[in-house]
């Protein structure tokens, strides 16, 4: 196996520099810098009006999209210029923004009486951010345009789901100089929080915190069976909960910790799937929850630490599932843990690394304190450049502060657009009250049953809603449609908005369009459906906890007032054996290798120890030693 190299390695340089020749290297380095300082200023002094520096972010993202978007490539070792139309065409996206934040004010005061030139730059800025949809997230774009459909075709529509009918002047009134369209809340989130936590946490991987994680995941659990994929699962996971991106996560992490489970004798299919698995739920897992938490609190008009702590029993059984179900697999197929000689000395790694994560304590401590989560993300990117100059091994240079910067940025892009292009569906469903209307019918179909069919109905909706669009904004759009339907049926809003996060964050493995499963796929050259299924397999206790948390929101620490701390243990335990049950009848390994019977048996103990309830706990435990006693004794009966 191959060992990682002791030495934190910075990144030598970013895709501005090797891709393009100077100076147009230059120029978007430049325009990084500028952009990357203009969201750390104006994201803590509130000087500018909201709206303005919504618009100044769009322009940014738009700017990027057409200059970088669709990547280039090195080709014959010539780099790239600035193709003339594409600079055009960010010319035009400057100019058609701009006219917007000159004439806000004037249109504001003037009671939203629009001219006809307004009208025409409305339409300018949307076909500009559909085009630029097409550039980083056809899906998300091709939803975006059925959505804006709907508001011609859905006055054709009989029943509760048709409308009357919509003038373009309308429609662009609504979508552009309104305060729900692409100026709405999903550009704000990209341009408050989305951002600024990228941002960090590419000063994070360039400091070296990646290989800290690393080296501390193989210090903890690399002797143990398996230990390549726990190290996945774990490094996946700490990073994932930063940067937000399971995409994104699964493209960096994925090439070390994929190559380094086939090596210890995973299947490749197997060894995907756990990358794909174990980033997509860093997007719920907290305390940073990729910045998704902020936007949930922000919903529930509740403080970020009643959500972070509500979504910890939920990150930590979907974790603990995968931890049982990659050992089961490693007993299964009778592999090692990693060698001695390949385990880093954890005091060493301490003393030469540890300080390289400061800035996430610095983050969780102004969290905790009550500080806005916006001024402690700013926080915690300066905490890294200082943290990371403690010591001169790590101290990073202003180019590699540059890289980050470019890398943060870069990254920022797509879920930005992606953002900007959720305002156009949201747009829609409040324009039509298409939410409101679809809920009703979900009402009518499950009325006369209970909150768990509705939530089956809302789950299926949430994962086709959330399928090829990056966590945050998967979000985003489901909260806005399924929240208030589960709240109508009777759930706990906490609960309701934690059961749209999860489920749109699961889309990420959920063929068919299970865009993590797919990278990892490409990454271990693994069949792309055979992963997503096994991923399906790995992330069982996400598809089937919130149901449970759903009908019971106990199973969310905090979400019942005066539940008893004794109670709250009670349900951690059960549900924990609950999950490694589950673990196990997906893998077919207990004590032993399980019959098909076994297998079903477990999966029903799982269901049992997992619902809160006394006596269900005490049947599903009664029935797992059961088991246990049974193997164990034929296990001894083969040797």
């Amino acid at each position: 196996m191959k060992k990682i190299d002791e030495k934190v390695e910075p990144h030598s340089s970013n895709f501005v520099d090797i891709v393009y020749e100077k100076p147009y290297s230059t120029i978007l380095s430049i325009l990084f810098v500028i952009w990357c300082g203009f969201q750390l200023y104006f994201s803590i002094n509130t000087s500018l009006d909201a709206v303005k520096f919504r618009a100044y972010h769009i322009i940014f993202l738009l700017v990027f999209t057409f200059l970088l978007f669709p990547k280039q490539s090195v080709k014959n070792g010539i780099k790239n210029r600035f193709k003339i139309s594409n600079v055009l065409i960010a010319f035009i996206s400057v100019l058609s923004f701009g006219y917007f934040i000159a004439m806000y004010p004037k249109i504001v005061m003037s009671g939203g009486v629009l001219s006809k030139l307004d009208l025409v730059v409305a339409f300018i800025c949307i076909v500009l951010v559909i085009y630029a949809g097409f550039r980083t997230s056809r899906n998300l774009t091709i939803l975006v345009l059925l959505f804006l459909l709907y508001l011609y075709f859905g006055k054709f529509i009989n029943g509760a789901l048709g409308h009357s009918g919509f003038t373009l002047r309308r429609v662009l009134n609504h979508m552009v100089w309104g305060s729900q369209g692409i100026f709405g809340v999903g550009v704000g989130v990209s341009a408050s929080y989305i951002y600024l936590f990228v941002v960090f946490g590419a000063f994070l991987k360039e400091s070296g915190f990646s290989k800290l994680v690393n080296d501390v995941s193989l210090g903890l659990v690399g002797k143990t069976p398996g230990g390549p994929a726990k190290v996945a699962v774990l490094s996946s996971m700490l990073l994932g909960m930063i940067n937000g991106s399971a995409i994104a996560n699964v493209a960096t992490t994925g090439t070390i910790t994929i190559p380094m489970m086939k090596e210890a004798g995973y299947k490749k299919e197997y060894a995907a799937a756990v990358e794909a698995v174990a980033s997509t739920g860093g997007q719920f897992c907290p305390p940073v929850m990729g910045a998704v938490g902020f936007i949930m609190a922000e919903y529930l008009g509740i403080p970020y630490s009643k959500v972070m702590i509500a979504a910890a029993l939920p990150a930590f059984l979907y974790y603990f599932g995968i931890m049982v179900s990659v050992h089961m697999e490693a007993k299964r197929l009778g592999l090692k843990g990693v060698e001695d000689d390949e385990i880093p000395d954890m005091k060493k790694v301490l003393r030469e690394q540890g300080h390289l994560s400061i800035p996430l304590f610095v983050l969780i401590i102004l969290i905790i304190m009550k500080f806005s989560p916006i001024y402690a993300a700013v926080a915690a990117i300066f905490a890294s450049i200082v943290s990371a100059g403690l010591k001169k091994e790590t101290r990073m240079s202003l180019s590699q502060i540059k890289n980050a910067i470019i890398d943060g940025s870069m990254s920022a892009i797509s879920v930005g657009i992606s953002c900007v292009l959720i305002g156009l569906i949201i747009g829609t469903v409040s324009l039509t009250s298409l939410g409101l209307n679809f809920g009703n019918v979900i009402l009518q179909i499950s009325q006369n049953t209970n909150l768990l069919f509705t939530g089956v109905l809302v789950m299926i909706m949430s994962i086709i809603l959330g399928m090829g669009v990056p966590g945050v904004a998967a979000y985003v759009i489901v909260a806005a449609v399924s929240a208030p339907v589960l709240i109508k049926s009777g759930a706990v809003p906490i609960a309701a908005h934690m059961f749209c996060l999860i489920y749109a964050c699961l889309s990420n493995i959920t063929p068919p369009v299970a865009m993590s499963s797919y990278i990892a796929s490409g990454i271990a050259k693994s069949d792309e459906t055979k992963t997503s299924i096994i991923a399906v397999k790995l992330g069982i206790t996400g598809f089937l906890f919130p149901l449970f948390f759903l009908i019971n929101p106990i199973l969310l620490i905090g979400a019942v007032e005066g539940a008893s701390a004794i109670l709250t243990l009670r349900t951690l335990i059960t549900a924990s054996i609950g999950v490694f049950a589950l673990a196990c009848s997906m893998e077919g390994m207990f004590v032993d290798r399980c019959t098909k019977l076994e297998r079903v048996l477990l999966l029903g103990i799982g269901l049992l120890a997992i619902d809160p309830g006394i006596v269900t706990d005490l049947i599903g435990i009664a029935i797992l030693l059961s088991m246990a006693m049974v193997q164990k004794r034929r296990s001894l009966s083969f040797e």
